[in-house]
C-alpha cells in the first residue's frame, strides 16, 4: 500500500510518500517547499493573499505528485499557521475545491502526538528526554522516554511569530534578546514546573531548526539519510553565540544555512538557549523524524486495526 502525508506547516509545506509491506515503511519521495504561509500574520491574523497563492500553488503541486505515484491513502494535517488564521476555513475551502485534497486542521495537542511517534520511529528516544519542535507558528514540546509519552504540550512561541512580534533590528540588540526571554519565561511556567520534576536529561529537536545546526557543524553529515544525530552542545553553544550576533548579511554566508531559515533560525536559537539552560538538559539530538513521519505512522497503525 502507497500512503502520503502532507504537513500544512507555518513556513514550509512537506510531502512524503512511502510504501508499506508487512508493517515496515519504504520512503519513496520527501518534498518540501518554502510557503511562508505564516507572512505577516500577526499582523491581521490572517494568511496574506500572496501566501494564501503560494500555498495553493504549492498544494497543486503536490496533487500532481500524488497522482504520479497512484496513492492509496493520504492525510494532510494543517497546523498553527491555518488554525490561527481568521480565513483558515477559506484556505481550506479553496484547496479543496481546486485539488480534492482534503485538510485536517490539528490543535496543538494533536501535533505534539504526532511529532513524538515521528521521532519514537527514528530511534533517538534513549533515556529520560525533552522533544522540541520550533514551527514558525508554535512549538511543540513532549517528555519522554523509551516507554512512552509522559507529557506533552503546544505553545505560540515559533519562530515567524516570535520574529514578527521582537525582531527590530539587525543583528537584534540586546534589549530585544531580554523581552524574549522575558517572553518565553512568561509563557513557558508550565513547561518549566514539569520538567524540574521530570529530569530530563536530553533535548531531541525534531528536524527544522536542528537540522540546520547539524549541517552547519558538521557538514560531512547527509541529513537526507540520517534517521538521527548528536550535536555537540559546546559546539552548538558556539554556533548559537555566532547567530544571535550576526547580522542578516554574515548569515547569509554561513554554508548549509538556507535562505527560508537564515532570520528564524536566530528566534530558534534563543528558544533552543533558553530551553537548554532553564531545564539544565546535558546533551543534544537531532530526529529527522517529525510530524509528517507521525502521521505515517498513524495511517500505517490504521491499517494495522
Amino acid at each position: 500500500m502507497k500512503i502520503a502525508a502532507i504537513d500544512l506547516g507555518t513556513n514550509t509545506f512537506h510531502l512524503i510518500i512511502a510504501e508499506t509491506l508487512n508493517g515496515e515503511m519504504k520512503i519513496l519521495y520527501k518534498a518540501n517547499q518554502p510557503v511562508k504561509l505564516g507572512e505577516d500574520i500577526t499582523k491581521e491574523n490572517k494568511i496574506i493573499p500572496a501566501a494564501f497563492e503560494r500555498g495553493l500553488a504549492c498544494l497543486a503541486d503536490f496533487k500532481a505528485k500524488l497522482n504520479e505515484y497512484d496513492i492509496d491513502k493520504l492525510r494532510a494535517v494543517a497546523t498553527s499557521g491555518v488554525r490561527s488564521a481568521s480565513n483558515g476555513q477559506s484556505f481550506i475551502q479553496q484547496v479543496k475545491l481546486n485539488t480534492g485534497i482534503e485538510i485536517d486542521v490539528i490543535d496543538g495537542e494533536q501535533e505534539a502526538q504526532l511529532i513524538y511517534l515521528g521521532v519514537k520511529y527514528s530511534g533517538a528516544i534513549n533515556g529520560k528526554s525533552l522533544i522540541m519542535d520550533i514551527g514558525g507558528g508554535s512549538t511543540e514540546f513532549i517528555f519522554c522516554d523509551e516507554n512512552g509519552l509522559n507529557w506533552k504540550r503546544s505553545f505560540d512561541i515559533g519562530a515567524a511569530r516570535l520574529m514578527q512580534k521582537f525582531f527590530k533590528s539587525d543583528p537584534i540588540q540586546v534589549a530585544d534578546q531580554a523581552k524574549i526571554n522575558a517572553h518565553l519565561a512568561d509563557t513557558l511556567g508550565e513547561l518549566l514546573n514539569y520538567g524540574e520534576q521530570f529530569g530530563a536529561e536530553t533535548l531531541i529537536g525534531s528536524a527544522g531548526a536542528f537540522e540546520t545546526y547539524a549541517a552547519i557543524l558538521q557538514p560531512d553529515l547527509n541529513i537526507s539519510n540520517i534517521a538521527t544525530a548528536t550535536i555537540d552542545k559546546t559546539a552548538y553553544h558556539s554556533l548559537a553565540s555566532q547567530l544571535i550576533a550576526s547580522s542578516h548579511l554574515e548569515r547569509t554566508q554561513i554554508p548549509n544555512l538556507i535562505p527560508l531559515r537564515v532570520d528564524m533560525i536566530v528566534m530558534a536559537t534563543m528558544i533552543t538557549d533558553y530551553v537548554l539552560s532553564a531545564l539544565q538538559l546535558k546533551q543534544i539530538k537531532l530526529s529527522t523524524c517529525d510530524l509528517k513521519f507521525g502521521v505515517l505512522q498513524q495511517l500505517i497503525s490504521e491499517q494495522r486495526n
